[in-house]
């Protein structure tokens, strides 16, 4: 691990051109400059989920001339943008547009309550009208490669060969690793785990149209959504509950880990991995209570496929979307 990305005294070396680095969730768009001076000038707002079809890309644009304002630097003199994105994409003319569950209401349905009825929102397209460089990458890709340069998947300081980064956070992202290499797929959406289906239910809606998928089941926003009426009204609020010792809560707490506990151990023996670290704001936010229970779906299941595998917390910590922008471009 490079405890400099940590201290937040990363930089690019001497005599680099600044990138923008675009980290794109279904909550928040945060966007940062980083060059030979460090990483500056981090902005963030709300994801834009109103308005035309390139309301998101419009909306990027303004935060990167924004975050190139705080942190000195010219947009002009940008050398790259990395985008790491919430998912799955779509390619139009070999561009990637969004058909992102948390952001286009037009997937699911009025039911999913978003405040559109895109089916795709346009990224890339936009954004090479105004910068050189793009590349955009599922954010779990993004994620999966600052893990593997700067945080916890390295052993001695070279990155694992077989490993995968998972988020837990407003929706459910993976980023996958085999032999070496990183999976993208067909259209860069390798790793989009959060829609396995992995238990029986109705009443968990995706905002991919999906009923009780990993994501509809467990995902930041499904937990208003299924255990509001239960007096829940966000994830804060249910752990809080489990903390005082709320039989309720706690039962909801352990079904929530047992379909994500199902979903690590499928990805463990599909693709006979060394590693998983883990990151996204329900599980880092409370990651001593959660990690225990997700270990234990692991432990002593199949030790043929699962021995030697371990499920960690992510090195990067909450700076990992931020970080793993950067790894596209720097």
């Amino acid at each position: 691990m490079n405890p400099n990305v940590l201290s937040g005294d990363f930089h690019l070396p001497q005599g680099a051109t600044p990138v923008a680095c675009v980290d794109i969730g279904g909550t928040k768009v945060a966007v940062s400059i980083a060059g030979e001076r460090g990483v500056r000038g981090r902005v963030t707002e709300p994801t834009c989920k109103v308005g035309p079809h390139d309301a998101l890309a419009q909306q990027i644009i303004r935060l990167v001339g924004q975050s190139c304002q705080a942190a000195g630097v010219a947009m002009g003199n940008l050398s790259a943008v990395g985008v790491a994105s919430c998912g799955p994409f779509v390619l139009n003319d070999g561009l990637v547009e969004l058909a992102a569950p948390n952001i286009c209401g037009g997937l699911a349905g009025k039911a999913r309550g978003l405040p559109n009825d895109w089916t795709t929102a346009l990224l890339e397209a936009p954004l090479r009208q105004v910068f050189a460089g793009v590349r955009v990458e599922n954010d779990g890709i993004g994620a999966l490669e600052a893990e593997r340069r700067w945080g916890a998947l390295q052993l001695n300081g070279q990155p694992l060969a077989n490993c995968a980064y998972l988020t837990w956070s407003t929706g459910i992202g993976v980023g996958l690793c085999v032999d070496g290499h990183v999976l993208r797929g067909k259209n860069g959406n390798a790793g989009h785990a959060g829609h396995l289906f992995v238990s029986d239910n109705d009443d968990a809606l995706c905002g991919c149209g999906n009923v009780g998928d990993v994501e509809g089941l467990v995902a930041g926003n499904a937990i208003p959504r299924r255990f509001a009426h239960l007096g829940y009204a966000d994830s804060a609020t249910l752990f809080a509950a489990a903390h005082a010792g709320d039989t309720g809560a706690i039962a909801i707490i352990d079904d929530l880990c047992r379909v994500m506990g199902r979903t690590l151990y499928n990805l463990i023996v599909t693709l006979d991995l060394q590693r998983i670290s883990i990151g996204g704001s329900v599980f880092w936010h409370h990651r001593a209570f959660l990690l225990p229970k997700l270990q234990a779906y692991i432990r002593g299941k199949l030790p043929a496929l699962t021995e030697g595998c371990e499920l960690v917390p992510a090195g990067l910590g909450e700076r990992v979307g931020d970080f793993g922008a950067l790894a596209l471009v720097a």
